[in-house]
């Protein structure tokens, strides 16, 4: 297990960097865009655009680290993305931005999905689990602590694009210089729309509106707390309370969904979601600690949403295809949140900073109707004959080459579970 653990380090400090450049550049751009005046239909451009970069990352940057070599692909992304990072610190202009966000939501796919199958060539069953939650912890640690360095700096200057531009770079070399073995091809991604939603309507419908949701305030969270008066530090800390929050609330949450119907626990914290948004969206708190505290539930209950959808589909697919249902939802999720900034934008443009909270509680508030519906209409999966829970963090952009490092993929084709072939949910 040491041994292990120790021949990942290099490539794990490199996503550190990674993901601290990350969570800094994609912070940075939105509240310098609020800054400089742009409209919030174009700053949910830019979540829209890195959103698709990404998606579309997934699925054809495989064949291009294929013929290029992981290394010399991994090299090669990651100066996209620094050169990228650094040329938005000197052309300040909408379009040029949008279409950088693309560049980057491509390349920062691609670099993720190379260290996540580098890093399953090196696991062994007895590491992998305790490999894939140190990923999972530095993904998060990076995007957070990126995200914090705006409250140090001014968002209006050239320096925290530099800064960004030095994380990318510096996230090159614990690669260059591993003598972690080059892994297998990546894995082929495939989105089957027609077999997920039959395998579990709830989850299907769930997980595009929680990345409806998500991907509405990840892009447009730091231009409502501008909007609204908060000031850079009170901005960077909202953004880190709702990422905390919903990873504090991953394992409560859980362990209610192995014991009760998951739909249930769908409904009640997609409820609670669509209350705070509603609050925020009609009293417009102008206390900045009320309205950290709202949005801190808020955070709880959005962020928890999806390890849970994803454990309902699970419930009622074959061990053996953990992989494609996870990958495919993965996936839809990601399709989510190129549909949630494009929404939330306009809507906020037309109605004022609150009405983002208005896009959130109709996707949450979907999400609570439509589970109970489904709950009346199927019975629940015997607890004894469920998939077991397992965090995943939703507030991380992992790919769906991260599901490989999972325990759940080595599971073999033993048939379906006992109760799954009856309906699905």
């Amino acid at each position: 297990m040491k041994h292990n653990l120790i021949s990942v380090l290099a490539l794990l400090t490199g996503t550190l960097f990674l993901y601290l450049g990350n969570g800094l550049h994609s912070l940075l751009m939105p509240m310098r865009g609020t800054a400089e005046g742009y409209s919030e239909t174009v700053l949910g451009l830019f979540g829209t655009s890195w959103a698709a970069g990404f998606v579309l990352g997934c699925i054809f940057a495989r064949q291009l680290v294929k013929r290029m070599g992981h290394v010399r692909a991994f090299s090669g992304f990651i100066s996209i993305i620094a050169i990228t990072a650094l040329m938005t610190g000197i052309i300040i202009e909408p379009t040029a931005w949008i279409l950088s966000r693309a560049v980057t939501g491509f390349a920062t796919a691609a670099t993720a999905m190379i260290i996540e199958s580098w890093l399953n060539e090196r696991a062994s069953n007895e590491s992998r689990g305790m490999i894939f939650s140190l990923y999972i912890s530095i993904t998060l640690l990076g995007i957070v602590g990126g995200q914090m360095m705006v409250a140090f700096q001014d968002i209006n200057g050239s320096i925290l694009f530099m800064i960004a531009g030095i994380f990318y770079c510096v996230a090159m070399l614990p690669t260059l210089v591993s003598t972690a073995q080059s892994p297998k091809p990546l894995s082929e991604v495939k989105l089957d729309l027609v077999g997920l939603y039959r395998n579990s309507p709830v989850s299907f419908i769930g997980i595009l509106l929680v990345g409806i949701a998500n991907g509405a305030w990840g892009t447009l969270g730091a231009v409502f707390g501008a909007k609204a008066g908060l000031s850079t530090g009170d901005v960077a800390l909202m953004m880190t309370i709702t990422i905390f929050a919903g990873a504090a609330m991953q394992m409560p949450a859980g362990r209610m969904s192995d014991r009760m119907d998951r739909r249930y626990v769908l409904a009640v914290l997609s409820g609670i979601g669509w209350l705070a948004g509603i609050q925020m969206a009609i009293v417009h708190p102008q206390n900045s600690i009320a309205l950290l505290i709202l949005v801190g539930i808020y955070g709880a209950a959005a962020n928890a949403l999806y390890p849970i959808a994803v454990a309902h589909a699970n419930d009622f697919a074959k061990p053996s295809d953990f992989m494609n249902v996870s990958g495919g939802l993965l996936l839809l999720y990601g399709i989510g949140t190129v549909i949630g900034p494009t929404l939330g934008g306009p809507v906020m443009e037309r109605f004022g900073p609150y009405a983002l909270f208005g896009v959130t509680a109709t996707a949450h508030g979907l999400i609570a109707i439509y589970a109970i519906i489904r709950s009346r209409l199927r019975a629940a999966i015997p607890v004894g004959s469920r998939e077991a829970y397992s965090t995943v963090s939703s507030g991380t952009p992992t790919t769906p080459e991260s599901l490989a490092l999972d325990p759940r993929s080595q599971a073999t084709d033993g048939g379906i579970r006992d109760g799954k072939a009856e309906a699905a949910a």
